[in-house]
């Protein structure tokens, strides 16, 4: 567990917060029509791999795979003309405000909604990462969440500059946020990581419960230490999955000094540019990546990987940080 991790494991102001069941929360619950016969098979995404030794001993927050507000049971026909049951992510709206002033209305899953809107309002820039509040407000049943700080923003100004970016259509980039990273290097802290230790890592992940493989339909991220994970979010939209992080590292005082963050999604411009903000050394998906994406990677010194799966990875910037000591088993 890191300092900052160990300094703050006890404040969990999250954990005793309702974990966010948005408008018509209730009505949503499964009917019989919606949960099909209980007679059909359930048929998962995937079959869940077995636990890595180590994979859960230093996790601290993660989703509750068993909440059914996160996901329902529906009656579906599979190509025999049979009846099964499936798993849905439920997606509900949840609207942020900065103190009086809405900013931005997001479908989400559900849970951290707290963290989601301090996580979100710091990686648009509106924020600074380790920001002063006076309070963070859910109501559940209206969908809503206030983050109050005890003096203004600057967030109108940001609100005139938007632009849309490729997050799937849900990612925004707000004011100069794109501008902020000239000049910015993240620093060489001297720590190497050994590939092997990201296969580790990997292998970790992979075997963490998640709510993908009850039913797909949804991105993850984590923020780990070496091959030990120490946060892992899920959302329908990986950006959202990506602000959960960052709320949770703000409101628990985590540093960001070298950590890895890892996405299921692809490693996009917006991606490297919130990692940057977060001040993330290493960013790490097992998907593609763009151009664009690279060179603000190369231009920040960030490190960053792309296709990583097992112990082949694509290493596309920042690879002094990197020991490659699997060389012989992948055949380099």
């Amino acid at each position: 567990m890191t300092e900052g991790t160990e300094t703050n494991e006890d404040k969990g102001a999250s954990e005793g917060r309702p974990q966010g069941a948005g408008p018509s929360a209730q009505a949503g619950a499964d009917t019989p029509a919606d949960a099909g016969s209980a007679s059909a098979p359930l048929r998962k995404r995937a079959t869940s791999p077995p636990i890595e030794p180590g994979a859960l001993d230093s996790l601290i927050l993660a989703p509750d795979t068993e909440n059914p507000e996160l996901a329902r049971t529906l009656s579906v026909t599979n190509e025999r003309g049979e009846t099964e049951r499936v798993r849905a992510i439920r997606e509900r709206p949840l609207t942020i405000f900065l103190n009086s002033q809405e900013i931005v209305t997001a479908m989400t899953v559900g849970d951290y909604p707290e963290m989601l809107a301090l996580g979100y309002l710091i990686n648009q820039g509106m924020l600074p990462r380790k920001p002063a509040l006076d309070g963070i407000d859910y109501d559940a049943d209206l969908g809503v969440v206030v983050v109050r700080t005890p003096e203004e923003t600057d967030f109108e100004d940001r609100l005139r500059k938007k632009t849309l970016t490729s997050g799937c259509a849900q990612g925004t980039v707000f004011g100069d946020l794109m501008d902020q990273l000239d000049g910015v290097r993240l620093p060489d802290d001297g720590v190497q990581l050994l590939l092997s230790t990201l296969a580790r890592l990997l292998r970790r992940l992979a075997s963490v419960p998640s709510l993908y493989l009850e039913a797909g339909g949804i991105h993850g991220c984590a923020l780990a230490e070496a091959d030990r994970p120490l946060i892992y979010m899920e959302d329908v939209g990986r950006h959202n999955a990506v602000d959960k992080i960052a709320g949770v590292m703000a409101e628990r005082g985590i540093e960001p000094s070298g950590k890895i963050f890892y996405t299921t999604g692809r490693l996009t411009s917006e991606m490297v540019i919130k990692t940057v903000t977060m001040g993330l050394p290493v960013l790490i998906s097992r998907s593609g990546f763009s151009a664009w994406g690279v060179e603000l990677a190369r231009q920040t010194n960030l490190t960053l990987i792309g296709r990583a799966k097992g112990r082949r990875m694509t290493v596309l910037a920042g690879e002094q940080r990197l020991v490659f000591d699997t060389a012989e088993e992948t055949g380099g």
